[in-house]
């Protein structure tokens, strides 16, 4: 699943070829995504200029005059600028819709179809109201993110605290692969309850979390499956992984093997000694 990195990836590698461009008009080849893609989207956005494209989370968000149209990316979705040389390249089975600009498409392809595109117009307010990223807790990079941020708001929880990261009500972005990375660097197991963590650890997760998250966008983000960057690119931060998805191999850093468990239904990768 693209995470936090991934997102960004992907808004880097777009934003310059579509702000302050015209979209000459929208294909929807198949609306019935995670949420149905809205009936009138192709009319709102046909000789609308894209302003600029944001992200809020793993949430990208493509600003012009009437509103935003908002793309969540899901399981398997990537967004893909394609040359229009001569015409746009054939859609295949997987390719769901299509903005078009004069001389290039951008390509949002799903085929698990968990992901969404969606419209919020401007009379309902700021795009960040929209009812799903309302609730979304601080973004890693902002000043207001920090040890101290997360030791007061896991005060009492007992959920362990890879679970108290995955939820995304304290700091979004931080998905399975990162928050497993993050623990490693922060010496910090992951079943550990959450209100046990010292504000002291927690100083060093929320380092940790910034450094790692920092690290996977410079180098493209994680391709495991089905990740692609805008450009048809895959990244490469999986070759930097400590723990994530090593199970039984040597811990990179005292060798002891790394140890896989399952919490929430996902895969947890961590080592028994350099994290206690």
């Amino acid at each position: 699943m693209p995470e936090l990195p991934e997102v960004e990836v992907t808004r880097r590698g777009i934003e310059p070829w579509v702000a302050g461009r015209r979209v000459e008009r929208v294909e929807v080849r198949n609306p019935a995504l995670r949420w149905p893609v809205p009936a009138t989207l192709a009319r709102t956005l046909r000789g609308r200029t894209i302003r600029s494209v944001g992200r809020r989370g793993k949430y990208l968000l493509f600003e012009v005059d009437e509103g935003w149209f908002i793309v969540h990316l899901g399981m398997t979705g990537t967004l893909r600028v394609l040359r229009n040389l001569p015409k746009p390249p054939a859609a295949e089975k997987h390719d769901h819709v299509d903005w078009f600009f004069d001389d290039f498409t951008l390509r949002f392809r799903d085929p698990r179809r968990f992901g969404a595109v969606l419209w919020h117009p401007r009379e309902a307010g700021d795009v960040l109201g929209h009812p799903l990223l309302a609730g979304l807790g601080i973004e890693p990079f902002t000043p207001a993110f920090d040890g101290a941020l997360l030791f007061r708001e896991t005060r009492g929880r007992k959920v362990a605290v890879k679970q108290a990261l995955l939820a995304g009500d304290i700091v979004v972005g931080v998905g399975n692969i990162y928050a497993s990375e993050s623990l490693f660097r922060a010496g910090i197991r992951p079943t550990t309850p959450a209100g046990r963590v010292s504000l002291a650890r927690y100083e060093l997760l929320a380092d940790a979390v910034r450094a790692v998250l920092a690290s996977a966008i410079e180098k493209g983000g994680s391709t495991l499956r089905d990740f692609v960057g805008s450009n048809g690119q895959s990244g490469y931060f999986q070759l930097e992984y400590f723990v994530y998805d090593r199970a039984g191999q040597p811990c990179r850093v005292c060798g002891t093997p790394i140890k896989q468990i399952v919490q929430g239904q996902r895969s947890t990768y961590f080592c028994p000694r350099c994290q206690r």
